[in-house]
């Protein structure tokens, strides 16, 4: 069998900034979209005492809620509303939009791979946990 050849796919890490005036960030989240592969998927690892640390009165709950909305758009889960409907272009280029929330997307990184599922859980292993 001749080896699996690569596709190009696209990444960008979510971060909860408590504080955007102490610029001061924590990586939450990982979402990864392989157009080649029809592949869009996300996960997600809060440390509820890390951002407790950055910010003591931080709602936690309401984070974990925000970023399980944004797991489901990005599996194109109908409890996701609207958003998880669009194609999964769309829906990537809203997951990564530049936002003044308090869960925010690094830029978009980009490399070759030919197990999207497998490049997620390493970046998550490697840039969250």
């Amino acid at each position: 069998m001749p080896p699996r050849e690569d596709d190009a796919f696209q990444y960008a890490i979510w971060r909860v900034v408590p504080s955007v005036e102490r610029g001061e960030a924590l990586n939450v989240g990982v979402v990864v979209y392989c157009r080649r592969r029809q592949f869009l998927a996300a996960r997600v690892l809060v440390d509820d005492d890390r951002l407790r640390s950055l910010s003591p009165d931080l709602d936690v709950e309401a984070v974990r809620t925000h970023l399980d909305g944004m797991v489901r758009v990005a599996d194109g889960d109908p409890a996701g509303g609207a958003l998880a409907a669009l194609p999964q272009s769309d829906r990537f280029g809203w997951l990564t939009a530049a936002s003044s929330t308090i869960v925010q997307p690094s830029p978009i990184h980009t490399g070759l791979c030919a197990d999207p599922t497998a490049i997620l859980d390493r970046l998550l292993a490697r840039l969250v946990a």
